[in-house]
């Protein structure tokens, strides 16, 4: 089918919307390394993830051989709330770069939370409410999760406690806001609420904050608190199961006209848009049956995959999290407090890391006035505000297109837009009025990091 008849936005019916969960480590030939109990050095079991976890959770967690997980019909009744998610082509961005590439993204904003992670939080909530639980314990970077997690638990009647990267808690006061109104208690991390979180300040006064720290305060609350569970938005096995809906729903509405994408960009944090849009085509390739080229995205401010080495170290700053292998910068890592607040996290997912590692994958990172120049450039053509999260995956797929131009190749791209950024004007501000900087850490601070993982 020729392009001009394929329209801007591509839209399944609900009847098409997926019915389970696609597992991709189902089809790696490599698994993910297992969790590590940080005292006793050996893979951690079902009974010792049960303080932290919710039971079907853990299940998903540890499942490498089942393909497809069902997704329980309560899950689907309030996916279908947003859900199928377009998939849209970027005619406008495409002639505004005079590009041969055909550009296609699929967005994930059409939500209250603005972002994809509404895809787990309803299942990891669902999940928590079956197992009887009075609530659940998360923290949050840029605020997505957050928001997502709170909305979940409001529909369901669960608790939610969400600690919030100091830096974000500032920058973000309407994202604060948002969870508060869906019944969230919202808590700047590091803290002095928790064990940790006092730990940390005195070890780092002054502090704005990690993703780290902030896991640290969550998991503390939930194993402190009887009928509460920590739930996670990214990295976990579990989150990129969940946001595989993301991939399914792009292949079946890219599959309905016969294209097929040569290139799949995502931006990457702790990985769950990334793992969650490539994974059926990632299977594919795993299995034989087509190639395609992979690109994570991440910031030059906190570049796991790109300078991180690929080792087993803690989940979280404080130490209180299971030992995951994965390409990390150090769990003492402490990022500039940039504006892609999603992507500050020192680790990456252990099944994109597996990946990575093994060659199925590509990474290069950017520095954030590159990323703003690329979301402005994106918001004027295709008229979404995206968030800068996904700005890293336009600025990849516009850096693309382009080479295209110059080489005359017709490649078809397809990028995940996460997200909306209607809560980062302060950082839109700040670009703006020329105050945005440019950090990226020395060798030698990564060094130092570096030297204190554990020896395992």
């Amino acid at each position: 089918m020729t392009s001009e008849k394929i329209p801007y936005k591509i839209y399944l019916s609900e009847d098409e919307m997926p019915m389970a969960w696609y597992n991709l480590r189902a089809d790696m030939t490599t698994k993910p390394a297992p969790l590590l109990n940080p005292a006793t050095g050996k893979p951690m079991e079902f009974e010792d993830l049960r303080p932290v976890f919710c039971d079907e959770l853990i299940r998903q967690e540890l499942d490498n051989d089942t393909r497809e997980i069902p997704i329980p019909q309560e899950i689907r009744d309030f996916y279908k709330m947003y859900r199928p998610s377009p998939l849209v082509r970027a005619y406008c961005l495409e002639e505004k770069l005079q590009t041969p590439a055909k550009i296609y993204y699929k967005f994930e904003g059409n939500n209250t939370s603005g972002s994809h992670k509404l895809n787990s939080a309803i299942a990891q909530a669902y999940y928590a409410k079956a197992q009887g639980l009075k609530g659940v314990t998360t923290e949050t970077g840029a605020g997505q999760w957050g928001t997502a997690l709170a909305m979940a638990c409001g529909y369901l009647g669960l608790d939610c406690l969400v600690y919030m990267v100091k830096c974000s808690y500032e920058q973000k006061p309407f994202r604060r806001e948002v969870m508060r109104t869906y019944g969230a208690r919202v808590t700047p991390s590091p803290s002095m609420e928790t064990e940790v979180g006092r730990r940390i300040l005195a070890e780092h006064p002054g502090t704005t904050g990690s993703l780290g720290c902030a896991i640290s305060e969550a998991v503390e609350a939930a194993a402190s608190r009887e009928g509460y569970r920590y739930v996670l938005g990214s990295v976990l096995n579990q989150v990129l199961l969940h946001q595989s809906i993301i991939g399914l729903e792009a292949k079946a509405a890219l599959d309905k006209y016969g294209v097929v994408p040569d290139m799949i960009i995502g931006c990457a944090g702790g990985g769950s848009n990334l793992g969650g849009l490539i994974s059926p085509f990632m299977g594919e390739m795993l299995r034989g049956e087509r190639k395609y080229d992979f690109l994570a995205v991440e910031p030059a401010s906190c570049p796991s995959l790109t300078r991180g080495v690929f080792a087993y170290d803690f989940c979280d700053t404080g130490k209180v999290c299971p030992l995951a292998k994965m390409y990390t910068l150090g769990c003492n890592f402490i990022p500039s407090a940039n504006h892609a607040g999603g992507l500050r996290y020192h680790g990456m997912s252990p099944v994109l890391s597996q990946l990575y590692h093994d060659g199925y994958l590509r990474a290069t990172s950017y520095v954030q006035t590159q990323v703003f120049e690329a979301a402005e450039i994106f918001a004027r053509c295709e008229g979404i505000l995206p968030a800068p999260e996904s700005s890293h995956a336009i600025r990849a797929a516009m850096d693309e297109a382009i080479k295209c131009r110059e080489t005359g190749e017709e490649k078809t791209i397809l990028f995940g837009l996460t997200g909306t950024g209607y809560f980062d004007m302060v950082a839109y501000e700040k670009f703006h009025n020329g105050e945005m900087s440019d950090y990226i850490p020395t060798d030698d601070e990564l060094q130092a990091g570096f030297e204190k993982l554990p020896q395992v």
